[in-house]
Parts: C-alpha cells; structure tokens; sequence
C-alpha cells in the first residue's frame, strides 16, 4: 500500500488505507475525521475503538449495524441498565465481537457515564483537542503518529474517571475519528473537505 495519498476509481486523491475497500471509500469520505458531539454519539464510537483493539478496522466497520442493535443503539441511559441476561446475549450474538473483557467494558463505562451529568463526556473528550495547527498536516503515513501527548493525557483522564479500555492508542483512534484532529493527508482531497458535526451515522 502506498504511503501518499492516493487517487481512486474516481480520481480523487484519498488516504490510502481508504483504498481497499469501498466500505473504506465511504467512511472515509464522510465520517473518518469530522467533528463528533454528543455523549451518546461519542460512547459509541469509544466502545467502537475499544472493540478494534487488536483487529481491523474493517471488522468492526463492517458490523456496526450489528453492534448497535445489540447494545441498544449506544443510548448510555440504556446500556447501564443491562442486566447478567444481556451480558449473556452479548456474549452470544455473532453480530459483534464477543470478546468478553471488552463486552465487560461497555456495560461498566456505560454504567459510569450514566452517572455523570449530560455533556460531561463530550466537553472531557474535546478538551483534550489540540489546536488545529499544532503540527504540519501529515505529508505520508509515516508522519501519522499512533499516540500522542494529548492521547496520553485523555487516556489517563477517562481511566481515572472509571472508564474501562480506553488506552492511549485507542483514545488516540477516537481523537482521528472524532475530529479532535485531522489526520487526512495533505494531498487528501477530505482535508480541506467541509467539516460540519457529526452525531450519531445511520
């Protein structure tokens, strides 16, 4: 796989991981990188990355109708009320990965947030963005880091906030998806794409 940004069938130059896949193509084009708001929107992509850890993107992409049919459609409020019976459903439902550490993970962070107050996860998440111009836009893949400061600093914050697999590579991955910041290559014609907000992609 090319390093640069790449043109595809249609002559757009794209990031090249977006290039293998048409279910990469349009997340690419329309969600990878735009601004993500809402508690209920953002638990769900955290969950999303945490579910990733150690696989493809592509998996988890490919089942995301799956995962939000199985936990309620990422509604916090719901998802805290789960009970042993749900966790037992997860845990046997192909429609998502039935990883039980991560399965564990989701009940517990939803359970938590539903103690927090509306907008709490959302101002915590963006808090932690870096200013938009505090690095160069990235020129190949190599200069996409997979953790930084900021990734560090939002992992450690949301851990001592009692939530679960929210690593710095992952909490990174959420900053890229979200929007916090923008990983698009430089030749990448979604970089200078407009950006408006994102809540919850159906």
């Amino acid at each position: 796989m090319s390093t640069q940004a790449a043109a595809g069938p249609d002559g757009v130059p794209r990031c090249p991981w977006a290039l293998s896949t048409p279910d990469y193509v349009t997340y690419h084009d329309e969600e990878w990188g735009r601004p993500v708001h809402g508690d209920d929107a953002l638990f769900e992509r955290l969950s999303l990355e945490a579910f990733q850890s150690g696989l493809s993107w592509i998996t988890i992409l490919r089942r995301r109708p799956g995962f939000r049919a199985a936990f309620a459609g990422f509604s916090i409020a719901e998802v805290a009320r789960f009970t042993d019976t749900d966790r037992e459903r997860l845990l046997a439902d192909t429609g998502i990965i039935r990883n039980r550490a991560k399965i564990d993970a989701t009940l517990a962070n939803a359970r938590e947030l539903a103690t927090w107050a509306p907008g709490d996860l959302d101002t915590l998440i963006w808090s932690h963005a870096p200013a938009p111009d505090a690095r160069p836009a990235p020129r190949t893949l190599a200069d996409v880091p997979a953790v930084t400061p900021e990734s560090t600093t939002l992992s450690k914050t949301l851990k001592k906030r009692g939530l679960r697999f929210v690593g710095p590579t992952t909490a990174y991955a959420l900053m890229q998806a979200c929007g916090l910041v923008n990983d698009h290559l430089e030749s990448c014609a979604s970089r200078s794409a407009p950006r408006g907000a994102l809540g919850p992609v159906t």
